[in-house]
């Protein structure tokens, strides 16, 4: 029997405990960058999950983070940054998590494997929505088993894996092998296998993003801004897009309610929130091709004017 990638031994660990420290750094954090670049080599896999998460989004399904252990940990993290970064409900995100997210500092182990619930746990799954399935392995029961009743109710399925031809993608519509080397401390996958995991899960969420309008330039166009240091950056984003003042940015945005898109319309010279929205509307939420309409219809209005 073939030892997976991610419980076999490192080529470096023997003798690991008894070199200096710093040698035993250098070689975590080696191995770190090695796992980095994984990421490289799923390219494809990753566009396409980010499309059909996308087109999750707009459709009005859910995203559905599900993993065990610290692969849940990576899932989690994810989807808890999707509001604040780029404003998507929380009504279409789940996190499902096998034993559920912790609550203390202990994570139990033996849930992995328990898929009695889960069937209940996903009753309201529909085509929809989109299942985003983590494990190092590709083979826990627990996401394997979400994979397969993905499968059964047509919801489309982004495995994460880092064992090739495992389960999971084989079970995924879009696959993505992250060929991690061997970890450092055999079997840990908190750390190579997670950090693959963490770079994938970022570009999924980052290029759905894109996908959807919400950056723009390198800036989060779509942000939540709840709080000071948000308030901020929102007014320096509408002011890097037109080169408006702070004083007129922050106008604007009070103007639209905080829809930064909208405030940068209105700072642009749109006459309204609502026109702003209207020309958002017309462009399916993409802000580049509303300031586009915007300036056409300005400089035909200023030409109707000066004949």
């Amino acid at each position: 029997m073939i030892t997976p990638a991610t419980e076999q031994l490192h080529q470096e660990a023997i003798g690991l405990d008894t070199r200096p420290l710093t040698e035993v750094a250098n070689l975590l954090a080696q191995s770190q960058a090695s796992a980095a670049r994984a990421a490289f080599g799923a390219l494809a896999p990753i566009c396409s999950g980010a499309t059909a998460m996308a087109n999750t989004i707009r459709t009005g399904g859910k995203l559905r983070y599900l993993a065990a252990g610290s692969s849940g940990l990576m899932a989690a993290s994810d989807a808890l940054e999707l509001g604040g970064t780029f404003s998507i409900s929380s009504e279409q995100i789940r996190i499902h998590m096998a034993g559920g997210l912790p609550t203390t500092a202990e994570m139990p182990g033996d849930v992995e494997d328990a898929i009695d619930g889960l069937a209940q746990e996903l009753a309201d799954m529909l085509t929809t929505d989109t299942l985003i399935a983590v494990s190092a392995s590709g083979t826990t029961p627990y996401t394997v088993a979400a994979a397969k009743l993905a499968r059964s109710k047509g919801t489309p399925v982004i495995g994460i894996a880092n064992n090739a031809d495992s389960q999971l993608l084989q079970l995924a519509d879009h696959a993505v092998l992250l060929s991690t080397p061997p970890e450092l401390i055999s079997g840990s996958t908190r750390m190579g296998a997670g950090t693959a995991q963490k770079i994938a899960l970022n570009m999924l969420s980052t290029l759905m993003a894109v996908e959807l309008g919400h950056i723009q330039d390198g800036m989060m166009i779509n942000l939540r801004a709840d709080n000071d240091k948000l308030r901020a950056r929102a007014n320096g984003i509408v002011c890097q897009l037109t080169g408006v003042t702070p004083e007129h940015a922050d106008g604007a945005l009070k103007a639209a309610n905080g829809n930064l898109k909208c405030a940068a319309l209105v700072a642009a010279g749109a006459k309204s929130a609502s026109d702003a929205q209207a020309l958002l509307n017309e462009t399916s939420d993409h802000l580049r091709p509303a300031m586009n309409r915007l300036k056409q219809n300005n400089e035909t209005i200023n030409l109707g004017e000066n004949e």
